[in-house]
């Protein structure tokens, strides 16, 4: 069990070392992945940023998702839960969630699109996966950006959704695997949600040269 996300993203750093010489670029996805990205950032001494995706979900039920959306507009649909819901339904929760991306790229990046990714090495960091559905949508996004490898990395991780993940990225690095991961809470003594506000805490850090820029 990690203290808080910050040991979690050294930790996350230390073990993504041997990517340091392809001079990698760490996506961290928002809110909880940007306070691990930006640490394991800075330990490898790469360039860090966002990436936005957005769960679609359930109308009755909040917490379960049906897919996830990019912020490109990049989908991925669970093959089995989406089969019961009609055409309308989706789509009035792809265009909600449309709007909150377009509210985050916004404010956390001033509405400029993520650098070029082509042939270069992405590593993908959450602050832990517990369905695998944001990741899912970052994977489809960064592909179409033809990068050399994808990988993807988080201090823990349920086993669920791990096989999926390996088949879609060329990497996938947790530290700590639980069996039954119910929430990311349980991988950490100290979670608090982050806010807007942190999140483009990080983002100033790293605008400021505390990290290596673009």
């Amino acid at each position: 069990m990690f203290e808080d996300r910050k040991e979690a993203g050294r930790a996350l750093g230390s073990a993504l070392k041997k990517y340091q010489s392809a001079k990698p670029v760490v996506l961290a996805i928002p809110r909880g992945g940007v306070e691990v990205g930006y640490f394991a950032a800075l330990t490898l001494g790469c360039d860090f940023d966002i990436i936005i995706t957005r769960k679609l979900c359930y109308p009755q039920q909040p917490e379960a998702a049906f897919g996830v959306i990019a912020e490109d507009g990049s989908l991925y649909f669970d093959p089995w839960s989406n089969k019961y819901l009609t055409k309308d339904i989706i789509i009035k929760v792809q265009t909600k969630e449309k709007k909150e991306i377009q509210r985050r790229v916004l404010q956390y990046r001033n509405g400029e699109d993520l650098p070029s990714l082509k042939g270069r090495v992405v590593i993908l960091v959450d602050d832990g996966i517990a369905t695998g559905a944001t990741m899912f949508g970052a994977i489809r996004m960064c592909c179409k950006h033809h990068p050399e490898k994808i990988v993807i990395a988080a201090p823990v991780s349920g086993l669920t959704r791990l096989s999926k993940l390996e088949t879609e990225a060329d990497e996938v690095l947790i530290l700590n695997k639980y069996q039954h991961l119910a929430a990311v809470s349980q991988g950490y003594c100290n979670f608090t949600d982050l806010t807007d506000e942190d999140v483009q805490l990080y983002l100033k850090k790293q605008l400021s040269g505390t990290t290596k820029l673009f």
